[in-house]
Parts: C-alpha cells; sequence; structure tokens
C-alpha cells in the first residue's frame, strides 16, 4: 500500500492511478477536493464513465459488484465511487479489497469517508488492500497553520494579504473550513488581483467561526489561552451542553495523567502515546502540555472536573461556566480563573 498526505497526492497520481484510492477524514472540504483531484487525473487518462454509490442503509454490495466487474457500455475506461457515511463494516472491506483485487486496468475505484480508525486500519481486510490501493489521509488543519493556509488559497485567485489580515481571517473562520473556502472565494469577487486592502477585507469577512470541544481541547493543550477562552465563548454562545464540554476536558486530563505515569515508570512515551489512542497531530498537542504542566497540576485539575460536575448539576452554587473556563486555563498552562 502505498500512503500519502493530501499535498502529496498530485505527484502521486502523476505517476500512476492504482486499481482503488482511499481517502478519509474529517474535513469535508479537503476530502472533497482530494476525490477531485482523483477525478480529474483519471479523466485526463481517459476514464471517462462514472458510476456513484452511496454507502448508507441503502447500499448494496452485488451492484457494486457487478457494476465493478462489468465491461464499459460507454467508453473504454471507468470510475466507480463508494461515498461512506461512517465506519465501513467488514463485509464492506472485503467487498473493496476484492473487488479492488480483481479490477481490470480499465476500471478505478475511490473510496472516500470519515477517518479510519485504528481497528479498522489494522483488519484483515484492509492489510490486503496493501497491494492494490493508495490511501490518503486528510489531517485538519491546525491553528497556527491556518494563515498560511488561507494566504496559500489566496495566491491561487492571485491575491494577498498581509500578515494581520490573514490573522483576522483565520480567527473569523476557525474550525470551518467550508465557511473559509466560501469566505475567500466572496474576496476573490469583491477585489482585484494583487494586494487586498486589510480594512475593507476584515470589513467583508463575516465571523463563522464554528466552534466545538475538541476545538476547545486543542487550543488548551497547545497553550493557547486566548484561543481557548475564544472556544469556550463560542460553545457557551452556541448553546452546547456543558456537560460535553467537561467530558472533553476531563478526558484530555485522564489522558495526560496517563502519560505522566507512563513516563514515570520509564515506558517509551510513544508506546504510552498508542495505548492511550493518541495520534497524528494530537501526538505534538500532548508533548507541548506534557512539556509545559507537571503531575500535580493535572491531578489537582481533575478533582476541580468533579467539583465542575457538582456545578453543572446545581449542587454547587458557582457557575458551571466559570468551573469549565478553569479546567481549560489549568491544561493551557496559565493562571486559572477558579483556584486550581
Amino acid at each position: 500500500m502505498t500512503q500519502v498526505r493530501a499535498e502529496g497526492l498530485a505527484a502521486a497520481l502523476a505517476r500512476s492511478v492504482p486499481p482503488l484510492v482511499w481517502i478519509h477524514g474529517d474535513e469535508p472540504l479537503l476530502v472533497q477536493e482530494a476525490a477531485q483531484a482523483v477525478r480529474d487525473a483519471l479523466r485526463a487518462a481517459g476514464f471517462a464513465e462514472r458510476q456513484v454509490f452511496d454507502g448508507g442503509r441503502g447500499f448494496r454490495p452485488d451492484a457494486f459488484a457487478a457494476e465493478a466487474d462489468a465491461l464499459s457500455l460507454f467508453a473504454s475506461r471507468k470510475l466507480i465511487e463508494l461515498r461512506l457515511a461512517g465506519r465501513p463494516t467488514k463485509e464492506t472491506g472485503q467487498l473493496l479489497a476484492d473487488t479492488g483485487a480483481r479490477a481490470s486496468d480499465d476500471t478505478r475505484l475511490l473510496v472516500s469517508g470519515p477517518r479510519l480508525d485504528r481497528a479498522t486500519t489494522e483488519s484483515a481486510w484492509f492489510a490486503a488492500l496493501d497491494r492494490i490501493a493508495l490511501i490518503v489521509p486528510i489531517w485538519p488543519i491546525e491553528r497556527a497553520q491556518l494563515p498560511q493556509w488561507i494566504g496559500a488559497r489566496l495566491a491561487r485567485q492571485h491575491q494577498r494579504a498581509d500578515r494581520a489580515t490573514l490573522e483576522l481571517i483565520a480567527e473569523r473562520v476557525e474550525g470551518n473550513l467550508l465557511a473559509a473556502h466560501q469566505e475567500i472565494g466572496k474576496l476573490a469577487l469583491l477585489f482585484p488581483d494583487g494586494e487586498l486592502p486589510p480594512d475593507e477585507t476584515r470589513a467583508a469577512v463575516l465571523d463563522v467561526a464554528r466552534y466545538d470541544a475538541f476545538d476547545l481541547v486543542g487550543a488548551a493543550l497547545a497553550g493557547d489561552a486566548p484561543r481557548a477562552l475564544r472556544s469556550l465563548d463560542g460553545l457557551r454562545a452556541e448553546g452546547v451542553a456543558e456537560p460535553l464540554v467537561l467530558w472533553a476536558l476531563a478526558d484530555a486530563l485522564r489522558t495526560l495523567l496517563r502519560l505522566f505515569e507512563a513516563r514515570r515508570a520509564g515506558r517509551p512515551l510513544a508506546q504510552a502515546m498508542r495505548e492511550a489512542r493518541v495520534f497524528g497531530p494530537r501526538e505534538r498537542l500532548f508533548e507541548q502540555a506534557l512539556r509545559r504542566l507537571d503531575e500535580a497540576r493535572i491531578r489537582g485539575a481533575l478533582q476541580h472536573a468533579a467539583r465542575t460536575d457538582r456545578m453543572i448539576k446545581g449542587l454547587d452554587g458557582t457557575d458551571a461556566w466559570q468551573g469549565l473556563a478553569g479546567l481549560a486555563m489549568t491544561v493551557a498552562g496559565a493562571p486559572t480563573l477558579a483556584g486550581n
């Protein structure tokens, strides 16, 4: 199996397109763009016919297999897509492994869907894809990389912006790449090529940030206290339930504690990360937090998490969001707001 990140996909496709390409990730915009790159490469190679299957409840494996095995009626080459809405079942995975293995030179398969978990990538059927597939994992754009990502998108439409403007756009669209894509496209309509006027650009970009509890945790682990508080304010404004926010923060604290204990016991951090199911970009975030915090602070924060749970249940007179802010500041390594 060949695995390639999104930025290396074009070069990989230019060399050859294997029988099956599987794109997986939790950023819909980037998954869509990677899938379109595969379609474009195949169309240029003469794969003019295209059939799309939805892998949801009504998915018929027999129809998919029959289409993959059938000769094209309208063109010499065809592309068959399967769009998954969730984790593939063992039956679906085996179907793809078998179908891809016997696909002719005139048929290519494109699978796209959410991020594959470790249980899936370590399954027997997934291992069978090693010989035939190109796997493209799509990682989220980290907050620190977002201004650069926006700048690159502007460059595609022959525009550029100063650093302050890029930072402001990043702040406005944080956590919502689809909205970022729309805002960047809007700037192409509003302004000519070249340098964007800062004041007018800032006025034109809407506040379309979409926060979730895991954005909050990521900011806190990175030690970015202002962004963590901004995410927390966004969660509160959007009416996100306090128990969900508490669960995300407490889960990060428990993971940090397990990593501290593993390190104290002399176990390799990489092994402890795997056991704690910390993968990809989250590894660097937890490493940053481990360097910044100490075990006593984490244990104290977990005790405060228990108190925050009582706040949420109305058993403590303190505002629950104040308790959550204290937890977030603890993880961020900043002075706490709630006496931790």
